[in-house]
């Protein structure tokens, strides 16, 4: 008999941690992860901030982790923020995270980082500095595209399986406010808009669904609220936290049966 009691007490000594483990593993799975691209500044930290807030795994990434205070600041006072060196012209390097992340689900896969599209003499006709068009297209369409191979085994893994596009009106063909001096912006945001609407469509069979997302006029550096009190210009900004949160629920509500298409922040479909 107290053989046989020290067997059931032996049993329990190994079962009980094991029921624990799993149920840590079950929550920890339960857990959604965002990966975000510039994630250092404007609109990406933004995001890193909301999401930090509901207690999401974040994976934030920049071109130079050492130079973003802001961003270390944070991820010093949650430990639910890794930050990760990434530049999206870098092909090999896009490769190399996603090896490293080879095992982690990500339910949001969020395409953020670009070159900004405010107004510049050298995207003018017959100003054009050429140097920077590559820049502008391998930045703002080329690392989506690339980051939605990578990464596309780590998101079909997840629970929520969306790779999501921080795009602009201005790539739309519908938007007839031509900006003088934004060519390449135009141009990249254009291009990135058609890449994901073809990357929608082959991912769809693997449940996964692609947002296009356009935050408005942001004033990420209170520099547009500034000019437009100067200027009279009677521009709609947009304070950021409103556009983060719009595009937050917009990423949470969209489904397969709305993959690859342009929304605005607010929730309004846009059309190409």
């Amino acid at each position: 008999m107290q053989k046989l009691i020290a067997l059931i007490i032996a049993c329990l000594a190994i079962s009980t941690p094991s029921t624990a483990l799993s149920d840590t593993h079950a929550a920890a799975e339960a857990t959604p992860t965002v990966l975000i691209t510039g994630a250092n500044r404007g609109l990406g930290f933004e995001f890193v901030k909301q999401y930090a807030a509901e207690g999401w795994n974040i994976i934030a990434t920049a071109r130079k982790p050492s130079a973003a205070n802001d961003l270390q600041a944070l991820a010093e006072k949650n430990s639910n923020i890794t930050i990760e060196q990434l530049d999206v012209r870098d092909l090999a390097m896009i490769d190399a995270l996603a090896e490293k992340y080879t095992d982690q689900p990500i339910d949001v896969l969020l395409n953020n980082a670009g070159i900004s599209g405010s107004p510049d003499p050298q995207q003018m006709f017959r100003r054009l500095n050429y140097d920077l068009f590559n820049a502008f297209l391998e930045t703002n369409a080329r690392g989506p595209l690339k980051m939605s191979e990578a990464f596309l085994k780590n998101v079909e893994a997840s629970q929520q399986k969306k790779i999501v596009v921080v795009t602009s009106a201005g790539g739309l063909f519908s938007e007839k406010n031509m900006n003088k001096g934004t060519y390449f912006y135009r141009t990249s945001k254009a291009a990135v808009n058609m890449l994901m609407v073809q990357v929608a469509e082959d991912v769809k069979k693997r449940g996964i669904t692609v947002v296009l997302l356009n935050p408005g006029l942001v004033d990420t550096q209170l520099i547009l609220t500034e000019l437009n009190e100067k200027m009279k210009l009677g521009l709609t900004i947009i304070p950021i936290e409103d556009s983060i949160a719009g595009m937050r629920k917009r990423i949470e509500e969209k489904g397969l049966d709305e993959s690859g298409i342009v929304f605005e922040w607010s929730g309004e479909q846009l059309e190409f």
